[in-house]
């Protein structure tokens, strides 16, 4: 199940918030990790390391690292959590469980806000099945309505370490917060459930616009439900159940090969069509390729009349979309080979901009 390796630190790379960049050499060979200095310590050359190789090894999508359990010879402090508040663990019996403090814990400084809360007072949230929608959909919200206040929720579907994603890091700037929720960690704060984290964004962090999605790293198996994001209809539920404005970014492509997930992917018609029991606005960009028009009017009349198709002009987008700091690709795919996808997800956050 786990591919160890021992390896010493050649030199250390580029760095974002969270995570940094090795070069490690093990068994002649120089292999690219990945090291967690909250969880590991600050890795420098020489330092010996433990690594889980496994998937790299595998060619899965881990972003072709290795990744760094410990630096044997060097162990890091303990933590301050140990001797102050904080009594949350995320990745709950794994070896690297995480103690963090809770948002929505008694220790908090805002368990009383939390606590009394129960609604969204109607706020937008945008719920995307793939982590590479985030940018998109920011750029789109920001297009429209500048001064938002959008927070990120974060699940944990894909990556559990916010850190791990370089587009949350690119984007820190424009956005005025971050929210881990369930076994995923490392944001601003933290929560138990999408639903004190949705409560966070909104009464903690002043959100005027949340944005949920899982983490980098999707699991998908080819199969209608075997797939992490379709947990996006649970999250349209939980925006419902607490009184906000559930907005389906639909994963629209008009690049991806795959019959499955051409026009309307089957993972968007699973998540809103079977999983998603609440209704929702589901943007739609227009105009659409005449190519895709026929196809993709068909999927959507497969959808259940509880949800709302919005029609969604796309003017100005392509330039928000270029603007963006962030690199933006799906699957391998760039803007210019799939700008259908890039469109939905940002003609979403248009929409949930204009619901504020």
């Amino acid at each position: 199940m786990i591919r160890w390796r021992r390896g010493v630190v050649e030199s250390v790379g580029r760095s974002w918030a969270g995570a940094v960049e090795l070069s490690v050499a093990v068994e002649g060979s120089s292999l690219r990790a990945l090291a967690y200095p909250a969880l590991v310590g600050e890795p420098v050359a020489g330092d010996d390391v433990l690594l889980n190789t496994t998937a790299l090894a595998m060619g899965l999508g881990t972003g072709g690292y290795a990744l760094v359990v410990a630096l044997p010879s060097r162990l890091p402090p303990d933590p301050e959590v140990l001797a102050g508040p904080g009594h949350m663990v995320k990745a709950r019996y794994t070896p690297q469980q995480v103690t963090v403090l809770g948002v929505d814990e008694q220790d908090s400084p805002h368990h009383e806000v939390l606590a009394a809360a129960s609604s969204l007072d109607g706020m937008p949230v945008v719920v995307a099945d793939l982590h590479s929608a985030l940018p998109a959909v920011l750029a789109g919200v920001l297009d429209a309505s500048p001064a938002a206040r959008v927070v990120y929720v974060m699940t944990d579907g894909g990556a559990l370490p916010l850190w791990f994603s370089r587009s949350v890091a690119a984007l820190s700037g424009l956005l005025a917060g971050t929210v881990t929720v369930g076994q995923a960690f490392g944001g601003d704060l933290e929560a138990v459930t999408l639903h004190t984290g949705l409560l966070a964004a909104r009464h903690v962090l002043d959100a005027d616009v949340a944005v949920v999605s899982q983490g980098p790293g999707n699991l998908g198996t080819g199969t209608p439900w075997g797939f992490s994001g379709v947990a996006a209809g649970e999250a349209v539920n939980a925006v419902s159940v607490l009184g906000g404005r559930a907005v389906g970014s639909l994963r629209i492509s008009s690049g991806d090969a795959r019959e499955r997930h051409v026009g309307v992917s089957h993972h968007s018609l699973t998540a809103y069509g079977k999983v998603a029991l609440a209704g929702a606005d589901l943007p739609v960009p227009t105009p659409i390729p005449q190519n895709l028009a026929e196809r993709i009017g068909g999927q959507l009349a497969q959808l259940p009349q509880r949800h709302r198709i919005v029609e969604v002009p796309v003017g100005g987008l392509d330039e928000a979309l270029r603007a963006s700091p962030v690199r933006l690709s799906t699957m391998g795919r760039s803007l210019d080979e799939d700008p259908l996808y890039f469109l939905s997800a940002a003609a979403a956050g248009r929409h949930a901009a204009s619901l504020r």
